[in-house]
């Protein structure tokens, strides 16, 4: 199978950027995929395709940009020129820009793939119906959300035509499911990126690293981690390092540049900028507590699946779909009011002055990491498309629940 993988990848900083690398690099893999299409954006920097195992052949297509009008046609005809078995799309709303025709254009493109009769899944890692527009940073004003609304339900409509669309939350499935009465949503966990070797769960000397990891602006806010280490600083004799690890979000930019001058008396504040993919493990590997400091969520979170493959005791908001991941996957977490420092302070400070509890949260947290590695989540995907071929051949239309069925067979 030559299967096209449409999807943002490194060194690009476009979302979802990390999972799309985690895709190519355990798809080539699968004995079933003979060739990768990397239908990617352009970036300044080589891709990084320096992976260890040997794999099948990648063939790169960098051929779309962020906000551009235009790749709605570019990558249509990179699909079209490299005539794959298979697609795969890795998509959020906001995928292809921050601007409202880009970003909805792109959003079209499995429609397309459906009518040239490529067997298509598009992984769905959010939906409109459960992102807040104004936390996103979308709109604020009540008016433009039912407009944006109404976009987004033909933009999901456009998302369904695909022959199958993944989500990683049960939640989703449901929404989609009722509202849009489809029958080919299908539930594929998230899934680890890494799996190590079993942690040994000790820290480093030195100062304890609390770090929150991601792009930040609009829903990931940072304040109130720099707030919460401070009051715990001031009760306790803990010697607490706070690393911000990460870049604004393209919706925001200069963001952390404007939260490093408002707390630049701060002290052992660390801001680490752009992570590098190889650089990821030493600074999970270092960290004491993975704080998530959200105040509101759009879908499963890579980071929840990194912090539980590094074996780390995590600190969330409780609300929303982190909620519903950690009882459906098997993570164990402190959890604190989304706006409260005071709050977020407790979280933190339980699982530091008790290690016994830190190591009880980390070990259950790699219990669940281990549970969903990318290698089975890649299979899951590679046994969708093998229905879908023999479905093409024989020229009848599944719903989900038929793939399942062919797949316990």
């Amino acid at each position: 199978m030559r299967l096209a993988i449409v999807t943002a990848y490194p060194p690009s900083k476009v979302t979802l950027t990390e999972y799309g690398y985690h895709l190519v690099k355990h798809f080539r893999l699968q004995k079933e995929v003979t060739e990768i299409i990397l239908i990617t954006d352009r970036t300044e920097g080589n891709k990084d395709l320096n992976f260890k195992e040997d794999g099948c052949k990648i063939t790169v297509k960098e051929c779309w940009s962020f906000n551009d009008y235009k790749n709605i046609f570019k990558i249509n005809s990179a699909i079209s020129e490299t005539k794959p078995d298979a697609v795969l799309f890795n998509l959020q709303f906001l995928k292809f820009g921050d601007k409202k025709i880009p970003a909805a254009l792109g959003l079209m493109l499995p429609l397309m793939c459906k009518l040239k009769g490529i067997p298509t899944i598009s992984l769905l890692h959010n939906i409109l119906e459960q992102v807040d527009l104004d936390n996103a940073g979308i709109t604020s004003n009540k008016l433009l959300q039912k407009v944006y609304n109404g976009i987004g339900y033909v933009l999901t409509r456009c998302v369904l035509a695909s022959d199958v669309v993944a989500v990683t939350i049960s939640k989703y499935q449901s929404i989609l499911e009722n509202k849009y009465q489809s029958r080919n949503v299908a539930i594929i966990p998230h899934g680890s990126f890494e799996t190590p070797p079993t942690p040994d769960y000790s820290l480093p000397a030195g100062p304890k690293k609390i770090m929150a990891f991601g792009k930040f602006g609009t829903y990931k806010k940072v304040e109130i981690m720099i707030e919460a280490i401070e009051l715990i600083r001031q009760r306790t004799n803990e010697d607490i390092q706070i690393v911000i690890a990460g870049t604004d979000s393209p919706n925001t930019p200069g963001y952390l540049e404007s939260v490093k001058k408002k707390y630049a008396n701060v002290e052992q504040l660390v801001f680490t900028g752009y992570v590098a993919e190889e650089d990821v493990p030493v600074l999970f590997g270092e960290s004491a507590v993975i704080v998530f400091p959200y105040t509101s969520t759009t879908g499963s979170s890579g980071v929840l699946n990194q912090a539980g493959s590094y074996g780390k005791a995590v600190v969330l908001p409780d609300l929303g779909d982190l909620s519903i991941l950690v009882k459906e996957e098997g993570y164990k977490g402190e959890f604190f009011n989304p706006e409260s420092a005071a709050s977020l302070a407790d979280a933190i400070e339980r699982i530091l002055q008790h290690d016994s509890y830190r190591t009880y949260l980390a070990k259950a947290n790699f219990r669940a990491a281990c549970s969903f590695p990318m290698e089975t989540i890649t299979k899951m995907y590679v046994e969708y498309f093998k229905v879908l071929q023999v479905a093409k051949l024989k020229g009848f239309t599944l719903d989900v629940p038929m793939v399942e069925k062919e797949l316990m067979a």
